[in-house]
């Protein structure tokens, strides 16, 4: 029979395998759980953020989901920033060398990461680090010392780094530091768990290593997939404007939370929505065997999403703004899918109303806009200069009845 330990166990280890990726190891993260719950002393979780932009979007918020859930399991968090690492820039998922950030883009960007991850972290059981603070004390000497105990040979096993060498791409020196330097967090902060994107894995493991070098039990790497954004695709970036910043104004972020897909909206409950598993499989059936609406569904996500970042009062009113702009009845069922070119990675709306067969004319356009009767992604427009970004998908509307889902190529 199992213990009553084995059974809080197995109940954490439960919440702690909800949309991950990969967890290594398994047998590991049960052993640190069950010694935790044996002597009393939480867990140390760390999570890594480069200070790369200065507003966190949906897609950064998987990690802090996650984290959030370790501490309500009773472990604690580090969540660290990295604005020594920042400053050095991971290429990760890239095939060219990322440019680092001065000092003072670091410090201004690292400022607004403190003031948004509490919306989701539980301020008073997180622990904010810099790694500057240790990094920053190394001498050369020590640099030198730790760039010894790794290999260029298990660098290039790296998927980004073998392919710029295998197809003659630079690979400066000092990307080779940026994996040691995040191992070496994990050493400084005795970390227990590591949690990070897939595109992180290398990365976690070398701090793995570098733990069994200076004799620390390794810890267990925790990988979250990759959040799509708006267009279903590619990976929610700023760069690409498939995103949505957890500071967009509520009616944007409802808006844009309404113009998933049905198909994306279960990968979005599963991995920010903060519903038990059970329930979200449970609306997901009734979805499709057609006793509530999908339409249905993605209003209640939308609405949980941005209570999440605005309040629950704002979060109404966007819904209830959204519904103003689209009638009680919602979207059609079905609404045409257009695809355009963008110039220069970007579309003016007017051409965009135009081309995707909304209006008869550029000047037919201006008017409709002047006329507050166009909306983008729940949105009324004012602004006939207004660009889509390359990489998006919107939910343009004219009118009551006349609907595209635009994507922008």
């Amino acid at each position: 029979m199992p213990t009553e330990q084995n059974q809080t166990v197995a109940k954490q280890m439960r919440m702690i395998r909800r949309g991950i990726a990969h967890l290594i190891s398994e047998a590991e993260l049960e052993e640190k759980l069950t010694r935790s719950l044996a002597t009393g002393i939480p867990l140390r979780i760390k999570a890594g953020f480069d200070p790369t932009a200065a507003d966190l979007h949906l897609g950064h918020t998987v990690l802090l989901q996650k984290m959030r859930q370790f501490q309500q399991l009773g472990h604690e968090i580090l969540f660290l920033i990295g604005d020594f690492t920042g400053r050095i820039g991971d290429p990760t998922g890239k095939n060219v060398t990322r440019k680092p950030l001065t000092s003072e883009q670091v410090a201004a960007n690292a400022q607004t990461y403190q003031e948004q991850v509490f919306f989701i972290l539980d301020r008073s059981r997180t622990q904010v680090v810099f790694n500057s603070s240790w990094m920053e004390k190394l001498s050369a000497a020590d640099m030198i010392q730790l760039a010894a105990r790794h290999t260029v040979a298990r660098m290039l096993e790296r998927e980004d780094f073998s392919n710029r060498y295998h197809q003659g791409q630079p690979i400066a020196i000092h990307e080779f530091l940026y994996p040691l330097v995040q191992g070496y967090d994990s050493v400084v902060l005795k970390s227990d768990v590591e949690l990070g994107g897939t595109d992180q894995t290398f990365n976690l493991l070398v701090g793995r290593e570098l733990q069994r070098d200076y004799g620390q039990s390794p810890q267990c790497v925790l990988t979250m997939p990759i959040l799509e954004g708006l267009d279903g695709v590619n990976k929610m970036s700023k760069s690409l404007g498939n995103y949505i910043a957890i500071q967009d104004p509520p009616a944007e972020m409802f808006g844009k939370l309404m113009s998933l897909s049905d198909g994306l909206m279960w990968r979005y409950y599963e991995l920010l929505s903060a519903m038990e598993m059970e329930d979200v499989e449970a609306l997901r059936a009734q979805v499709e065997a057609g006793r509530f609406h999908p339409m249905a569904a993605k209003k209640q996500l939308a609405k949980e999403l941005t209570a999440r970042f605005h309040g629950l009062e704002r979060a109404e009113h966007a819904q209830e703004m959204f519904t103003a702009v689209f009638g009680n009845k919602g979207l059609p069922e079905e609404i045409e899918a257009v695809t355009l070119a963008s110039e220069e990675g970007a579309l003016g709306l007017v051409s965009a109303l135009s081309q995707a067969g909304l209006v008869a004319s550029n000047s037919e356009a201006f008017r409709m806009i002047q006329q507050q009767a166009v909306s983008v992604d729940g949105s009324k427009v004012a602004d006939n200069r207004m660009m889509l970004q390359a990489g998006r998908e919107y939910l343009l509307r004219v009118g009551k009845r006349r609907f595209v889902r635009l994507t922008v190529a």
